[in-house]
Order: structure tokens, then C-alpha cells, then sequence
């Protein structure tokens, strides 16, 4: 008599990891066995293989199915597997790579993912998880760059904005660019401290390239730009960068950046880059200042009287200085092209090139060492900025250019004196 899967609980049983047959079933096995049943007649009774009836005889009793161990690729590896899949991130592809370049092992990528996915949802947690600690008055500032769209007169503009929090009082500082170079994080810096009165201890930032050149995931060892060294040493706070890829170890998630996009920039429109200069202040001023904060339960500026005292002072001293120095075209419209705006030169220079340079918020233009314009540095866009003076002896915008009849006389008065310049900016370069 033979029974198929579904009609054998032993066979049933035994595909489901438990005891092949029961102690009463086996004692049944040995009782026939001695009246005379031969395996291949037990096995079909009992619905087992030849070589389990065997095994059952033999042990006398109950047998527990053992499942074969399989030996994999990944045989001592546990603990490398587990460091390096918390390095890279989940980073399955870099782990076989790492595989092959350490271990010699060769294998395909969907067997790694399938090695290290129960780890996954650790390491999920551990990116969501924030550790919120406070921090004391006029300890720390926490920066942050952001990008918007910004309808500035009829042009929709991107935008990057720059948030400065206190750590104590949440007091904001906000300022909007064009660009998120080194020189817009200082600037940015330096306007949070004339806005609060003084400087934190440190400054806690993001892994931006503009000012950490490495940062090791691992050891957590960090190698700031040079330029950032001098910074910090000259207003005397301590630079600090957040674990790479991980923004909420700053230990508060504030979202300042999203904040101020949502309730400051969403919906609204500009006449100029001033109006939105404007509205950035008023907002900071009277909306982000003024609401009751939802950890603290006061309003930034009321815990700012608290904190105000702890920050360092100024010491009056002047800004950092961004020093740009560039060599540009005149072009025939009479101006040279910076950031996208353009600044008139006495006609004269049209096809020469100049050298710029931009510090202290002018923007200064030189030929054969002599200045030959000056003009504020523009925050705007596509701006044309033209001193009149540079355009003596033009016949017209679309004309051509007449000579002067006393071209040294006039030279001389549009060319200032280099120890003039120095003197307005406060000294030589």
C-alpha cells in the first residue's frame, strides 16, 4: 500500500522540519520489521524513503531531520560584510568589488544583496535617527546652503539661500545669492555675525567642497580648506562638519533652509533683487524672530536675550575680504562681463584685456596697472552697470566711435590715481 503527500502526516511532517514519525509510529516500524517486513514494504507503509527506514531501525527511536549546512562564499567573512556594508552606505555593488580586490572572491551582485539585506533596515533607522540634544548660549551656529526658483521682476530665477541658526535661541540669519561659492558661505557667516552681534564658539556645517576638502566616513577624520582655517582664525570660532551624508547628526533637525523657502520665498514674486533682499530681512525680522518655536516654546528673539551676552564680540573688526582677481575682454558695448552682469570701460579698451578684481564690494577694473573704472559690485543679474564717463566720444549706441580732439587731457580725467583707490578701500592690496 503506498500513499501519496498529501494523504502521509509522517511524510508531511518531515518536509516541514519536525519529527519524520512520531515514537508510536516508529515502535510500529520495529514490530513489523521483526515479523518479518523488509525496508522497501516498511518505506511505502510509512511513506518514507528506504535509507530513513533504515536509519529509524538502526537509532531505535525517533529521528530528528537535520538539514545539510551549505557552505557559501561568505564563510568567516560576517564581521568585514557588516563593516563595510555600514561604510559604503548599503552600497552592495562597492561590497562585491571590495570582495574581489581583498578576498578574491568573484561573485555576482545579487547574491551580496541577498547577504546583507537583513541588514538594510538597521541601517535605515540609523539614517532616520536623530539624537536631539541643546545646546548652551552662544555655543553654536549651524549653516546651510539651499536652492529655489525665485520670480524676480518677469525672469524666474535660481536662487541659493543661506541659513545661519543659533543653536540656543534659534534666531535665524538669511541671506540670498546667486551662487554658493566660498565666497557667498562667508559672506554669509560674516552677516550672521553683524546680524546677532558676535561670534558662537564653533560653526557646525555640511560637507560642502567649498569648505572640506575630506571627510572620512569611518574615522570621521576631517581636513578643512585652507582658506576656511583662516577664516575661522580670524573671527576665532572652531569649524565642526557633521558625519558625511548625515545632516541630522547636527543633533537638531531644524530644517531652517526648508522653512524659509516654504513660508518666505513660496508663492510670492519680486520686482527686483532689492525688494527681495527686503522681504527677506522684514520676514526674518517680524515672522521667523517672533513665532513661538515648536521645541523651545518661545520665540527666538525673547531666548536671544539670554544668549546675546555669551557670543563674542566683534571686536570691530572688518570684513574677512573675498579677493577676486580676473583678466577679461572688453567687448564692443564697452563693458567687461562678471557673473553674468556687465560693468562699462572707457571705450578706448574695446578688444584689450583688463585685469578685474572685486573686493570690499567694488568692482575694479585695471589696464597696464592704471584704474580705469570703478564701480559697485552688483546683486543682481544681468545687469548693466555704465559710468557715463566712458562713453565720452561714442556717436551713438549703434554708431561709430569719433575721436576726441584731446584724448591725454581726458584720459586723465577718467583714470584715478592707484594711491586714490587705496586709500578709499582702507590700504594696499
Amino acid at each position: 500500500m503506498t500513499r501519496d503527500v498529501g494523504e502521509s502526516p509522517a511524510l508531511a511532517r518531515s518536509m516541514q522540519g519536525q519529527l519524520m514519525l512520531d515514537a508510536e509510529e516508529v515502535a510500529a516500524m520495529k514490530r513489523l520489521h521483526e515479523l518479518g517486513w523488509g525496508a522497501k514494504r516498511l518505506s511505502r507503509e510509512f511513506g518514507c524513503a528506504r535509507n530513513t527506514v533504515k536509519r529509524y531501525l538502526r537509532e531505535s527511536g525517533p529521528v530528528v531531520f537535520r538539514k545539510p549546512e551549505r557552505r557559501t562564499a561568505f564563510d568567516g567573512l560576517e564581521d568585514w560584510l557588516r563593516e563595510r556594508f555600514f561604510r559604503h552606505g548599503g552600497n552592495a555593488d562597492v561590497i562585491r568589488q571590495e570582495l574581489a580586490a581583498e578576498h578574491g572572491i568573484v561573485i555576482g551582485l545579487r547574491s551580496v544583496e541577498l547577504r546583507v539585506q537583513g541588514w538594510r533596515r538597521e541601517l535605515a533607522a540609523q539614517k532616520r535617527a536623530t539624537v536631539r540634544f541643546e545646546t548652551a548660549p552662544g555655543r553654536q551656529l549651524q549653516i546651510d546652503f539651499g536652492e529655489a526658483r525665485v520670480w524676480i521682476g518677469e525672469e524666474r530665477v535660481r536662487v541659493h539661500v543661506f541659513v545661519a541658526t543659533l543653536g540656543y535661541s534659534r534666531r535665524v540669519h538669511v541671506r540670498a545669492s546667486l551662487r554658493e561659492r566660498q565666497a557667498d558661505w562667508f559672506a554669509g557667516m560674516e552677516g550672521a555675525f553683524l546680524a546677532f552681534g558676535g561670534v558662537p564658539e564653533e560653526v557646525l556645517l555640511d560637507n560642502a567642497r567649498a569648505l572640506v576638502e575630506h571627510h572620512d566616513a569611518v574615522t570621521r577624520e576631517v581636513r578643512f580648506n585652507a582658506r576656511l582655517h583662516a577664516f575661522a582664525r580670524y573671527w576665532g570660532f572652531k569649524p565642526r562638519a557633521c558625519a558625511p551624508y548625515r545632516a541630522r547628526t547636527k543633533g537638531k533637525d531644524e530644517r531652517g533652509v526648508g522653512y524659509v523657502k516654504r513660508n518666505a520665498i513660496a508663492g510670492r514674486r519680486f520686482a527686483s533683487w532689492a525688494a527681495f533682499e527686503a522681504h527677506l530681512e522684514h520676514w526674518t525680522r517680524e515672522v521667523a524672530d517672533q513665532r513661538i518655536h515648536g521645541t523651545t516654546g518661545i520665540a527666538p528673539a525673547e531666548r536671544f536675550s539670554e544668549e546675546a551676552d555669551a557670543l563674542k564680540p566683534l571686536g570691530g573688526r572688518a570684513p574677512f575680504g573675498q579677493l577676486r582677481d580676473l583678466v577679461r575682454k572688453v567687448q564692443a558695448d564697452c563693458a567687461v562681463d562678471l557673473d553674468t552682469n556687465s560693468y562699462s570701460v572707457p571705450w578706448r579698451l574695446i578688444g584689450e584685456s583688463v585685469q578685474v578684481v572685486v573686493l570690499g564690494g567694488r568692482v575694479v577694473v585695471r589696464h597696464a596697472g592704471v584704474i580705469v573704472a570703478d564701480h559697485p559690485l552688483s546683486q543682481g543679474r544681468r545687469q548693466r552697470i555704465v559710468d557715463r564717463a566712458h562713453l565720452v566720444g561714442v556717436a551713438g549706441a549703434s554708431g561709430a566711435v569719433r575721436a576726441a580732439k584731446s584724448p591725454e587731457p581726458e584720459r586723465a580725467q577718467l583714470l584715478r590715481p592707484l594711491a586714490e583707490y587705496e586709500a578709499l578701500v582702507g590700504g594696499g592690496w
